[in-house]
């Protein structure tokens, strides 16, 4: 035999060394990971969240929502109504600000003055119905009829109008005072 042919035989030539040398494989591999869960295990981390256990933490979770900052609404109380201004800024700016879908911009008295030659009661009309791209209310049906109005006269004003602010109704007298069909107790 010629060197040529030693230079490819492999360093396990009996059984008995395959089955020593594929034992081995795999007691250096599993040494190898019990080793590295020993590492990774060893150190107790500590980080961010690691006190979410504690008993403070756990009550501002299951805390109600309502302990958050909202502001409840009682449902029953008479309504305050807003200025025009704040009905303005809160509802009609989105599009009056910009002039968003053909919208008169405020202050912009020559887009206004079409509209207030309609007069304050077409003006006032189209605000609480609606007209084109303008929802009734310009999309908030929570305003009240006198909100709208105060809203309309506000936004008229500062594009050239003289219209008077609307006077607030005076509630019912059946509201003010205990109905007169209950019986005393």
């Amino acid at each position: 035999m010629s060197d040529a042919h030693n230079e490819h035989e492999s360093l396990i030539r009996t059984p008995k060394q395959l089955v020593g040398a594929v034992v081995g494989f795999f007691a250096v591999t599993i040494i190898g990971i019990i080793l590295l869960v020993q590492y990774v295990t060893t150190t107790k981390l500590t980080g961010a969240g690691s006190n979410s256990q504690a008993p403070e933490e756990v009550a501002a979770r299951i805390a109600p929502v309502a302990n958050a900052g909202y502001t409840l609404k009682d449902s029953n109380a008479p309504k305050v109504l807003q200025s025009g201004e704040a009905v303005y800024t809160a509802t009609c700016a989105a599009c009056h600000g910009a002039g968003v879908a053909g919208a008169p911009k405020f202050g912009d008295s020559g887009a206004w003055s079409a509209r207030i030659a309609q007069g304050y009661d077409t003006v006032l009309k189209h605000a609480l119905e609606g007209l084109r791209a303008m929802p009734a209310k310009g999309g908030n049906p929570d305003l009240d009829d006198v909100e709208v109005a105060r809203a309309v006269v506000y936004m008229a004003n500062h594009g050239g109008a003289k219209f008077k602010e609307p006077e607030v109704p005076a509630p019912a007298a059946a509201a003010a005072a205990p109905a007169a069909s209950e019986p005393p107790k």
